[in-house]
């Protein structure tokens, strides 16, 4: 009987994954669900063939440096992968993957709720009937702005941007769109394309970011490009939380310069937020859980053993990175 390739899995994974993980590897799992740090990490890949890694395991150089010899691929649970040094991966001769398919659609729809949430007032209508309801109506109560006629700014017209535009015009929306290159015809689907961000940015009554966290985007919403959204803009964030300035993104929001912000996704998170937007009535704020449905959850991990399988059957996994 061929040995079944041995898997560490860093954080407590839905049964199906789970499941298929222990019927095709000798998989170490994390019952606990115990975050590791540096050390521990290093310490539970020992012997492992391969990991299968979520965002919260930073795969910087020093943990490829120290990774044991016999780890020949980094699996990623996530479509994101900047907590991956891909440098240092290559350089150390480890195949690195990540799961882009599972989450495009629970993101899309995560997105459209921020955009409806932020425009129509919905955190602050909540806070109001969990407080104990209201009093008095009048005719300027709770009153938000309507989203069909208006133009969506999308930062970022991969996967999760079309499919947020596909959703968009349903409700009316008029569909902008920067991209490091235009889009065929097909897939732009009558959305106006801009070469530059700035001239999105110009045009942009909502702008929903959905590019990659590089050097490039990082800080990209400062202050001199929200000055360039119109007056009263709302801005929509289900990226990364790095590529906002956040001092100047409450500065925007408390002079009333922005009207509203729908945010999934910050800086510093879970445990060092910037405070400004806790206290401002015009954030609807959201937990990071953007491809926090069931269904998505199981079909990231599942992606994920897809590369692993092709690896270590010895074929190109489908969604390599290094």
């Amino acid at each position: 009987m061929t040995k079944k390739p041995m898997l560490l899995i860093t954080r407590d994974m839905p049964p199906a994954v789970e499941a298929r993980a222990l019927s095709s590897y000798d998989a170490r799992l994390n019952r606990d669900d115990k975050i590791y740090d540096f050390d521990g990490l290093i310490a539970a890949a020992e012997g492992a063939d391969g990991l299968l890694i979520c965002s919260s395991e930073p795969m910087t150089r020093e943990v490829f440096a120290r990774l044991p010899e016999s780890v020949k691929i980094v699996a990623c649970f996530t479509a994101g992968y900047d907590h991956v040094d891909l440098a240092a991966a290559k350089a150390r001769g480890i195949v690195v993957t990540h799961a882009p398919d599972a989450l495009t659609d629970a993101v899309a729809d995560l997105t459209l709720l921020l955009l409806l949430g932020a425009a129509r007032r919905a955190g602050e209508g909540e806070a109001v009937m969990r407080s104990g309801g209201w009093s008095d109506i009048h005719l300027l109560y709770m009153t938000g702005s309507e989203i069909g006629g208006k133009r969506l700014g999308i930062l970022g017209m991969g996967r999760i941007g079309r499919a947020v535009a596909k959703r968009a015009r349903a409700f009316g929306l008029e569909i902008q769109y920067h991209n490091r290159s235009r889009l065929d015809a097909e897939l732009e689907a009558g959305a106006v394309w801009h070469d530059k961000a700035e001239s999105l940015l110009e045009c942009a009554d909502f702008l929903s970011l959905h590019c990659p966290s590089n050097e490039q985007s990082r800080n990209f919403l400062n202050s001199e490009n929200i000055a360039r959204l119109p007056e009263g803009a709302i801005v929509i964030n289900t990226a990364r939380g790095d590529v906002v300035d956040d001092d100047a993104l409450v500065a925007a929001l408390e002079s009333g310069r922005l009207r509203a912000a729908g945010l999934d996704v910050y800086r510093g998170e879970p445990d060092n937020i910037h405070p400004g937007y806790a206290r401002l009535a015009n954030t609807f704020l959201l937990p990071h859980i953007g491809s926090a449905t069931v269904e998505t959850r199981s079909g990231m991990g599942l992606q994920a053993l897809d590369n692993l399988d092709a690896f270590f059957a010895g074929t190109p996994p489908p969604n390599r990175l290094a």
